[in-house]
């Protein structure tokens, strides 16, 4: 183990007990880093909708628990093994820490990549299991780190270590080509924004189809070819996807929505044999009979994603210029305000807690210089 240089304390924002707002107090900076650690002065922390089902003991979370599984920052120490960062690199930091590195999941095989996220072997999850991003400083993986591309800004950042690559892996798996549609249910959320833009970025159309004013405002900013509220009906929004699709309804779906109704809709927007990707987290999916038996959708689960695809979605967001629409709050001391505003139904794309100011008027600056 290596001393961490920075043995004080530090301000968290910790779920003490569940059902409980966070408690933000002092805690210990950690003091020592295993072999493949990083030890990161955060600069963003992002809320995820997942930070809800910790809080409510969902998860099963040991306590007290720092939260957030979504940041960003700049390295302040590295472990003895760690030879890909230095200090003083900008790093967006994956949510999961020490992966075993020899089950199937890890290494893959011939037909399969790896999936180390689905390892039942690993050291926990940041922000779930273990500490995470509301906090001053965090100690993650290098493994599962990537680092910055230089326009890829701190508030950009944040979100994608988990919302982001959630969405960018869902496409890549909806295996949607270049001109062909795609829909995404909740595109007007967290995840679904980032969905929206992403498909445009490698050449989608895309139906977005939200039931929020909010929601279906940001899907048009964010470039959907068609926007469809589904306040209007589950089968008027199939007829929509009809006529803008030549009438075959689109060749896979996106389901980023914990709506009752999302699956189904999802699915019925989904034409016969195509795919439907399940994001979101509800207690229960629900899908009809006839979807899954008489037009053979295929529903596939899938949670983040491996570091190659982070790397992959960081470079597309760098080449398009793609920026995560935020709500944001300074400083713990208003991560009240921010968890209320996830909770009223008004937030418009990601809610984050700018840890650092310091950091974000640093790389201003350098932008500026270029």
């Amino acid at each position: 183990m290596t001393k961490s240089p920075l043995p004080y304390k530090m301000r968290a924002a910790q779920v003490i007990s569940f059902n409980e707002l966070y408690k933000v107090h002092e805690i210990s900076v950690p003091s020592e880093l295993a072999p493949h650690d990083l030890l990161i002065k955060v600069a963003v922390a992002s809320l995820c909708h997942t930070d809800s089902m910790v809080s409510s003991g969902a998860m099963g979370t040991p306590l007290p628990c720092t939260g957030s599984h979504e940041g960003a920052g700049t390295v302040v120490a590295t472990g003895t093994s760690v030879t890909q960062f230095a200090v003083g690199d900008r790093v967006m930091a994956g949510i999961l820490y020490d992966a075993c590195g020899t089950c199937a999941e890890c290494t893959g095989g011939p037909h399969a990549s790896a999936c180390p996220q689905y390892c039942q072997n690993t050291g926990g999850f940041l922000g779930i299991t273990r500490h995470g991003f509301f906090a001053e400083y965090a100690r993650v993986d290098a493994r599962q780190t990537a680092r910055l591309p230089r326009s890829v800004s701190f508030l950009t950042a944040a979100p994608l270590a988990c919302a982001g690559v959630t969405v960018y892996r869902g496409i890549v798996l909806a295996g949607v080509g270049k001109g062909e549609w795609i829909a995404v249910v909740g595109s007007g959320g967290g995840l679904g924004h980032l969905g929206v833009k992403f498909a445009k970025a490698m050449g989608l159309n895309v139906v977005g189809i939200d039931a929020r004013d909010e929601g279906l405002e940001l899907t048009r900013l964010c470039g959907a070819d068609v926007t469809i509220d589904a306040r209007i009906g589950m089968e008027e929004v199939v007829e929509a996807v009809r006529a803008c699709t030549g009438n075959e309804r689109v060749k896979a779906t996106l389901n980023v929505s914990d709506a009752k109704e999302s699956a189904a809709l999802a699915c019925a927007v989904t034409k016969m044999h195509g795919t439907m990707i399940q994001l979101a987290q509800p207690d229960g999916v629900v899908i009809p009979f006839h979807e899954l038996i008489l037009r053979d959708i295929r529903v596939r689960g899938s949670a983040v994603a491996n570091l190659s695809e982070a790397r992959d979605m960081l470079q597309l967001v760098a080449e398009h210029g793609i920026t995560v629409q935020t709500s944001s709050f300074q400083g713990l001391g208003e991560i009240e305000k921010l968890v209320e505003l996830a909770h009223s139904g008004k937030m418009k794309g990601k809610g984050v807690v700018i840890m650092d100011q310091e950091q974000i008027d640093r790389e201003k600056n350098i932008k500026a210089a270029l």
